[in-house]
């Protein structure tokens, strides 16, 4: 399932055009971008949180040439299933 696909089941169940249905899951997935931007965690219950975490530097290889390379260390965000979610992927309702 892509974006589109998403935008199409919201403005489906929500009764929105397509374009309302875009602006209201863009609109909450920038709030997301911005709390984690801004160092946050972002928790909805039942379904789970989003948090930024710091991978430590370390030596990396090119696949191609089997080169050497140091990547730095930098932050990533990062997703923790809640329970909601962990019970519908399970089949449970």
């Amino acid at each position: 399932m892509n974006k589109a696909a998403v935008v199409n089941d919201v403005a489906r169940e929500e009764s929105l055009s397509f374009a309302r249905a875009e602006k209201v899951v863009n609109s909450f997935l920038g709030v997301i971008a911005r709390g984690l931007a801004n160092g946050e965690r972002v928790t909805i219950t039942g379904f789970g949180t989003f948090e930024v975490r710091k991978r430590k530097a370390r030596l990396g290889k090119v696949p191609r040439t089997g080169q050497r390379v140091r990547i730095p260390e930098h932050l990533t965000p990062a997703f923790i299933a809640g329970v909601g979610l962990k019970g519908k992927v399970e089949g449970k309702k």
